[in-house]
């Protein structure tokens, strides 16, 4: 016996019941991307974007590897340089080896405007900026330039004087060739050097634009109207269904004797279907076929100057997408790294409420945070650096796009299926869950990313 003078909780409780919650999933983000692309209802399967004929670009890098300690050029990579994309092996292999590696310091000046370029640069790590002397005498910024880009092919095709001056803004590592090796490669090769005199004999000034169409103004005299039409490409860019699958398993036993107040199955499908729309969001960025951080075009990147995420970074990634921007993309640390260097200069970015949130905008244009924005080069998101996307949305507006079926069976969702498998000797109820999916930038330039953005710099305000 005890000297209690009532019930205690304990017992008590014998005779209660809990208020439960359906079950809670730390994974579960806001996936602020599915909300705001405009998705497009695919009836066949496929999604083909017919596009005007364009001239035909490469991603604008050469990438390298580190072979003994010393970075070399990956061969098959320099068909980046127009001239050399119909070039054998043999002489993308002899052209690899002419390479050498150097190094250089934060302020080096790598290449002096009005030099001969007798070598042509590629930037293994590191970033540099190119700099022009104006019209007034000024000193302009034309670019920055990163990993894997290269300078200057004309110049250095042509053995010209340097359009501009290239100067490291970090220490970095470059891969160089001399002039001599192309001019050893073009008289080995008829084909190479046919295909650096069309290359040399091309001014450039359209480079990646679509063919032009002929047309006529003005309003004197009588001229001769030019004929046109409108070419198409002949092989457009299909996009066929992707999918995130799973096999969901609930025992009968469970469903039928533990099913209230709370219904087991569906907390189990809820779950299961918030892993999946988790994975369609990673695979809508990062997929290294469709994702939209490997969708972007070479004339379309933009390099961190500083590295720190500035408003001058985020206005060159508007210069980019002017045509009715829609949203940044960033990681939440690249949001908070924005923020600080908005604070810095005086120039706070102004809040928003988009989807139920306030969301930091720049311009007007909302930053939609997603922690599936990836981090490289580094041990994760305190000493990597990651990226800053811009998009234009909508199929109306010849940007970018989410496409879904326009219906399948067994749907719980808009693309996604609870399909019932049946009951196994175990007793236990399978069902496949399956959500299909995919996105298109139709146009270019519908997006444009920042990249080499580091998230780690702070200041002290006092």
């Amino acid at each position: 016996m005890t000297d209690r003078l009532s019930l205690g909780p304990d017992a008590a409780r014998q005779l209660a019941t809990a208020t439960k919650t359906t079950p809670q999933m730390r994974g579960i983000t806001p996936r602020y991307l599915l909300r705001a692309l405009p998705w497009v209802d695919v009836d066949s399967g496929v999604y083909r974007v017919n596009r005007r004929r364009t001239y035909v670009l490469g991603d604008d890098r050469i990438s390298t590897y580190e072979e003994s300690g010393t970075s070399r050029v990956v061969p098959g990579d320099l068909r980046e340089v127009p001239y050399l994309r119909e070039a054998d092996d043999a002489t993308l292999a002899s052209l690899a080896d002419a390479f050498t590696e150097v190094t250089f310091e934060p302020g080096q000046v790598l290449i002096q405007e009005g030099d001969t370029a007798d070598r042509l640069w590629v930037l293994v790590t590191g970033r540099a900026e190119k700099r022009v002397t104006g019209r007034y005498g000024e000193d302009a910024l034309l670019d920055i330039a990163g990993d894997g880009q290269f300078f200057d092919l004309g110049a250095w095709t042509r053995e010209e004087p340097m359009p501009y001056r290239v100067q490291a803004l970090t220490r970095g590592t470059a891969l160089v060739a001399d002039r001599a090796a192309l001019t050893a490669a073009a008289e080995r090769e008829e084909g190479l050097r046919t295909a650096m005199e069309a290359y040399a004999a091309d001014d450039g000034s359209m480079p990646g634009s679509e063919v032009p169409v002929d047309l006529a103004s003005g309003h004197v005299g009588e001229p001769d109207l030019p004929g046109t039409f409108v070419d198409y490409e002949d092989a457009p860019r299909e996009y066929h269904m992707t999918l995130a699958q799973t096999v969901l398993r609930v025992h009968t036993r469970v469903a039928d004797l533990y099913n209230g107040p709370i219904d087991q199955t569906r907390a189990q499908a809820n779950l299961t279907v918030a892993a999946l729309r988790e994975r369609q969001e990673a695979s809508l960025l990062n997929h290294p076929e469709f994702g939209l951080f490997n969708s972007v075009s070479a004339g379309q990147r933009v390099q961190s100057r500083t590295g720190a995420p500035t408003p001058d970074d985020l206005d060159e990634l508007l210069a980019k997408v002017w045509k009715q921007p829609g949203y940044f993309v960033a990681h939440p640390k690249a949001i908070a790294a924005f923020g600080r260097e908005c604070t810095r200069r005086g120039v706070p970015p102004v809040t928003d409420s988009r989807f139920g949130a306030p969301l930091l905008t720049w311009r007007g244009v909302p930053l939609l945070p997603s922690d599936k924005v990836r981090f490289t080069n580094g041990w994760g998101a305190h000493s990597g650096t990651t990226e800053i996307l811009l998009m234009r949305m909508g199929e109306a507006e010849q940007g970018v796009v989410g496409l879904r079926p326009g219906e399948v069976a067994d749907e719980v969702e808009p693309g996604l299926s609870m399909r019932n498998m049946g009951v196994d000797n175990k007793g236990i109820t399978s069902y496949l869950m399956t959500a299909y999916f995919n996105t298109a930038v139709l146009v270019e330039d519908a997006i444009a990313v920042l990249q080499n953005v580091e998230v780690g710099n702070y200041h002290d305000y006092s």
